[in-house]
């Protein structure tokens, strides 16, 4: 008779995390028995691999040393030991299923491991980056499953990265989720990396393995306009795609940006069209750079698009118009200044809302009275209601109270003489404004009244 005991969900999972553990480990060994390179001088005399080379070190002063670059502390271990190629015990963020002595599992932290040579120059310290590599220190070993170059590239520390293309570090080595050291770019500092890195024969159009991003992509999604004009000047290909179809310029105008980020990707989005990107591109769900710009609400980006023809009425497989993605971020994007979005977009011949649906964008839109101004003076005639008074609060129509109590009347006045021939004019334009009202000769004032300068009140 066969013996079977029910293990819980919890258990399973356990056992199934064990087993996942172990093929990382085996994975790290094998990571572990990296080949050692011959020197420079390879008909004199070869370098030995270093004996012990997956000994793991748990000496505390150790530790000490290398994780706050105490130099002296590490001179005399070098002097003493071969502590160049051990691992170093570390704990990454994820939690794993673990069983105390006492019988009882929990969760803790997974425990990794890396080298001296990563933590050193992860952390900056060229001098002690230094001693390792002459105490024979393996260039490119990375239990981690990443080298030592990806963790200087990612914080920026060019001097280590220096050291470590010198000594021989591949500047195209693949970290074990598929990205390489210029991916590890990522910051204004990391710039002197980028372009040693280069000068040493990285691949400037290597793409990640998931999401198949070039280094071009990560500097546009990270607004730095150094490292972009680096790669273009070294070839990188303005166009490449993402697994879901983006662009470097998509990558630029969808990233979140803030009031003070909107100058910077500004500027990397007009070097990548001056450098040839296509701004009618549309990603897999057929977003277009204008429709991502929009999303993150960046004024100066969505008039260089339009500027540069972009088309203005598309729709996303979403059913989405840039004017309806503006819309739907306007409450919470107020700093970007949204209500010069919309204006751009109508100026620029975008379909208006639907009269029906203005109480919609009433309740959604009220906390930008400049928005709701733009948008009810393309219309020469409109009715209101009760219903536009009822979603507003009332602190709010308290905040611009001539404002809102100028769009509530619009169901007891007719608009003005001025704004009904600005209507007219309009619309005898439609389609052709942004190229006729510059040769037009009226008087600036006039001009921007015809392009919907915001007073602040409905006539």
């Amino acid at each position: 008779m066969s013996l079977s005991f029910p293990f819980s969900s919890g258990a399973l999972r356990s056992l199934q995390l064990e087993a996942e553990e172990q093929e990382r480990w085996e994975k790290r060994k094998k990571l572990c028995r990296v080949s050692v390179r011959p020197s420079v001088n390879a008909h004199r005399v070869l370098v030995k691999a270093p004996p012990q080379l997956t000994s793991v070190c748990t000496d505390p002063l150790f530790h000490q040393a290398i994780f706050t670059g105490d130099l002296a502390t590490l001179q005399v271990y070098m002097e003493t030991k071969t502590f160049a190629n051990v691992l170093i015990p570390s704990r990454n963020h994820d939690l794993r299923w673990d069983c105390q002595q006492a019988g009882i599992w929990s969760l803790t932290y997974e425990e990794e491991y890396t080298c001296p040579l990563y933590v050193t120059a992860s952390r900056g310290y060229s001098d002690c980056l230094q001693l390792l590599l002459k105490k024979g220190a393996e260039v490119d070993f990375s239990p981690s499953g990443e080298s030592p170059l990806h963790g200087a590239c990612q914080n920026g520390h060019s001097e280590c990265v220096r050291l470590l293309l010198r000594h021989g570090a591949n500047p195209n080595m693949e970290s074990q989720d598929g990205t390489f050291p210029l991916h590890y770019c990522q910051k204004p500092e990391s710039y002197h990396c980028a372009k040693l890195l280069l000068q040493y024969g990285a691949h400037v159009n290597r793409q990640t393995e998931d999401e198949e991003f070039t280094p071009l992509h990560v500097a546009a999604q990270h607004g730095l306009l150094q490292h972009v004009d680096l790669y273009l000047r070294h070839g990188a290909a303005v166009d490449r795609r993402s697994i879901n179809g983006e662009t470097p310029l998509s990558v630029a105008c969808s990233h979140p940006q803030g009031p003070q980020d909107l100058d910077r990707y500004y500027q990397v989005c007009w070097h990548l069209i001056q450098h040839g990107a296509d701004i009618l591109s549309r990603d897999k769900d057929q977003q277009s750079p204008l429709h991502l710009a929009c999303k993150s609400a960046n004024p100066q980006v969505v008039e260089l698009l339009l500027e540069k023809g972009a088309e203005v009425n598309t729709m996303s497989y979403s059913g989405n118009t840039a004017m309806q993605n503006i819309l739907q971020v306007t409450s919470y994007k107020l700093q970007n200044q949204p209500e010069l979005i919309v204006r751009a977009l109508l100026n620029h011949g975008a379909i208006r809302v639907w009269p029906g649906s203005l109480v919609k964008v009433l309740r959604y839109c009220y906390k930008s009275p400049r928005t709701v101004e733009v948008l009810l003076n393309t219309y020469s005639k409109l009715r209101g209601s009760e219903d536009w008074a009822e979603v507003v609060p009332e602190e709010e129509q308290q905040k611009h109270l001539q404002f809102f109590q100028s769009v509530f009347s619009l169901s007891r006045s007719p608009r003005s003489l001025q704004h009904l021939c600005r209507c007219a004019l309009r619309s005898h334009l439609e389609g052709r404004m942004p190229r006729v009202l510059p040769k037009l000769p009226l008087p600036p004032p006039l001009l921007q009244f015809l392009q919907l300068r915001f007073e602040d009140i409905l006539y």
